[in-house]
C-alpha cells in the first residue's frame, strides 16, 4: 500500500512523520497548525520551532514529534492563495517535494500529509488535491514510502463529481438503469442497435480502407487467440511501446510481482491486479475486456466498482489515484491498499 487517502486526525496517525501546514514565523495559528502544536506539546514544539526561525513559503523544516505518535513533524509553509497566477502552484508543489525529501533524509518509511493550503490559506480544494496527487505520484515512481493523505472531514474526498462531472451520469446510465430493470446484459444487442440520428450526418469512411483495417485487426486478434493472460498482456505492452517499468509503476504494483507475472505464462491474477494492469498498460475498453476474459473475469454493469473503472478506461484516464478517489467518494473499496 504505497498510498492511501484516509479520514482521520493527522495528530493520531501512526507514521514516522506527519506534515504540518506551518506559519512563516516561529508561531502557530488556527487549523491543522494549532492541532499539531497542542497534541505535540505547545512549549516543547514552539521552542524547537524558534530554533529554526523564519521560513519562506514553499520551504519546509523538521522537528521531533514530541508527544505525537509520529517521530517527526515536518513544517511546510503553505502559500497564501491569491489568484492562481501569482506562483502559488509552484510553492505548493515545493511543500510536498521538500517534505518528502526531508522524510527520505531521516529514513522515514511512512508519512502523513494534510491537504496542504486548502484551509485558512484559501487554496481551492480540487486544485489542491490535484497538486497533492501529482507530487505524490511523481515521488512514488522513484522512491518507496507509505504515504497517507489525511482528510479530517469528508469534503476533500468528495471531489470526484467536480473533477469528473460526467462520472455520476455515466454511473446512472450503466449501473442504475440495469439495477432498476433487472434485465440480462446483451452486448450483441447493443452492438446491432439502430444508429443514432446524428450518425446520418457523419461522413462515411472509405469502404476499402475500412475493410483493410478490420481485416488487419482480425488477423492480429486471431494470432493471439490462444494467448494466456500473461502472454496477451506482454504482447499488448510491447505493441503500445511501453516499458515494463511504465506499466507496473502506473499500476502501483511492485517490481517483484510484475516479474512473477512476466516469468510465468500460466500466472492467474486476482481481479484487482488484472484491472490495475489494464490501467498500467493503457488499454482501451475492448482490450481491457479481452485481457480480463483470459483470466476469467468480466466488467459487470451490475457492479458499481466495475462501472466506475470502465468510465476511466473509456475516458483514457490511466491514473490509479484518480480512480481510487472516485471509489472512495462512492464508499467502495479502493484498488491501492
Amino acid at each position: 500500500m504505497p498510498f492511501k487517502i484516509v479520514r482521520n486526525d493527522i495528530t493520531k496517525m501512526q507514521v514516522d512523520a506527519i506534515v504540518n501546514t506551518a506559519n512563516r514565523l516561529p508561531i502557530y495559528s488556527d487549523g491543522t497548525d494549532s492541532a499539531v502544536y497542542e497534541a505535540a506539546g505547545v512549549e516543547e514544539l514552539l521552542a524547537e520551532r524558534r530554533k529554526i526561525g523564519t521560513l519562506e513559503e514553499g520551504q519546509a523544516a523538521i522537528t521531533p514529534g514530541f508527544r505525537l505518535p509520529a517521530k517527526y513533524i515536518i513544517h511546510a509553509v503553505s502559500p497564501m492563495y491569491i489568484d492562481g497566477e501569482s506562483g502559488e502552484e509552484e510553492l505548493l508543489r515545493s511543500c510536498y517535494r521538500k517534505s518528502l525529501k526531508l522524510a527520505c533524509e531521516k529514513g522515514c518509511k511512512s508519512i502523513a500529509f494534510p491537504l496542504i493550503a486548502t484551509g485558512s490559506f484559501g487554496y481551492p480544494k480540487e486544485e489542491g488535491m490535484r497538486i497533492a496527487l501529482d507530487e505524490i505520484n511523481a515521488f512514488l515512481m522513484k522512491q518507496e514510502m507509505h504515504i497517507y493523505l489525511v482528510v479530517f472531514d469528508t469534503e476533500a474526498t468528495r471531489l470526484g463529481r467536480n473533477v469528473y462531472p460526467d462520472l455520476e451520469e455515466y454511473i446512472d446510465k450503466h449501473y442504475v438503469e440495469v439495477q432498476k430493470k433487472k434485465e440480462y446484459w446483451f452486448p450483441l444487442q447493443a452492438a446491432v442497435a439502430a444508429p443514432q440520428m446524428g450518425d446520418a450526418c457523419r461522413e462515411e469512411p472509405d469502404e476499402e480502407e475500412l475493410f483493410e483495417e478490420r481485416e488487419s485487426a482480425l488477423d492480429e486478434r486471431l494470432k493471439h487467440l490462444t494467448d494466456t493472460f500473461q502472454e496477451y498482456l506482454m504482447y499488448l505492452i510491447e505493441s503500445k511501446g511501453l516499458s515494463n517499468a511504465d506499466v507496473y509503476k502506473s499500476a502501483y504494483l511492485t517490481k517483484q510481482l510484475f516479474s512473477k507475472i512476466k516469468l510465468n505464462p500460466d500466472y492467474h491474477p486476482d481481479k484487482g491486479t488484472a484491472l490495475r494492469l489494464c490501467v498500467g498498460a493503457q488499454l482501451n475498453l475492448d482490450e481491457t475486456k479481452d485481457l480480463l476474459a483470459r483470466a476469467g473475469y468480466a466488467l459487470s454493469p451490475c457492479d458499481k466498482r466495475d462501472v466506475i473503472f470502465s468510465f476511466f478506461i473509456e475516458q483514457e484516464i490511466y491514473d490509479m489515484l484518480d480512480i481510487d478517489i472516485a471509489l472512495e467518494e462512492y464508499g467502495l473499496p479502493c484498488f491501492i491498499e
